[in-house]
């Protein structure tokens, strides 16, 4: 594991701006991982983080919860993936989402309750965890894992 980066944020502004920063450094410098893992409660603030990092990547996306669609996918110079795993309960059910032909389309993915699927996470990826929920200032830790 190795920081990228450590913020406190005071609402969902500083919430998408941290996300932005994370698609900046993506954006430049290719040897980062494609996958981001969202780790953090209900209310952490995990989709308003990929809203801001969609905002970079691609402006035109108007981002929401795959709560209900699993998979939401964002057109721009780079394609994201943005997956909803919290109903996902074994392998048969991430499968059927097409989860793995996503990893393997070209674009980033980014995955929110990513701890439920720790054993189909990829060997190197970026794990963002937020701690915190509604108007509470939330932690956002950044780091590579491998």
């Amino acid at each position: 594991m190795a920081e990228i980066f450590n913020v406190i944020c005071n609402g969902v502004e500083e919430t998408e701006a941290s996300g932005a920063r994370l698609a900046e450094l993506i954006k430049n410098d290719p040897s980062l991982p494609d996958f981001i893992a969202l780790c953090g409660g209900l209310g952490a603030g995990k989709t308003a983080f990929t809203r801001g990092f969609c905002s970079v990547l691609c402006p035109a996306a108007a981002v929401r919860s795959p709560s209900f669609a699993l998979v939401n996918e964002y057109r721009g110079d780079t394609d994201v993936f943005h997956f909803d795993v919290w109903r996902i309960t074994d392998d048969d059910d991430l499968y059927s989402t097409g989860f793995y032909d996503y990893c393997q389309r070209g674009g980033l993915v980014i995955c929110e309750w990513a701890n439920n699927i720790d054993y189909a996470l990829p060997d190197r990826y970026i794990k963002v965890e937020i701690d915190g929920n509604g108007d509470l200032p939330r932690k956002i830790k950044v780091t590579l894992e491998s």
